[in-house]
């Protein structure tokens, strides 16, 4: 269940880079790393650092917060459920 709702999340947030203004390209590259991140960690199935994942979210939730409250929220929602998942 809290897969499911991770890939969905990671869905949202891909849309939300969508809609990007062309020009913000730090941001745009910024979410798709740690895109890139999360799924190379749902597809692994070693015990790697959890630590550097959940400081990568809360990095992007501190850069994101005031100019991109939409990737916020998503990325906010991906955090509960990657702790709701021992992560």
């Amino acid at each position: 269940m809290a897969l499911n709702k991770l890939h969905s999340e990671l869905q949202k947030l891909r849309e939300e880079v969508a809609c990007l203004s062309k020009d913000d390209t730090e941001s745009r590259d910024k979410l798709n790393r740690l895109i890139n991140e999360l799924e190379r960690k749902l597809d692994s199935e070693k015990e790697d650092d959890d630590r550097s994942l959940m400081d990568s979210m809360k990095d992007a939730l501190s850069h994101f917060e005031t100019e991109h409250p939409r990737a916020t929220a998503i990325l906010n929602d991906i955090m509960v459920t990657l702790s709701n998942m021992g992560i």
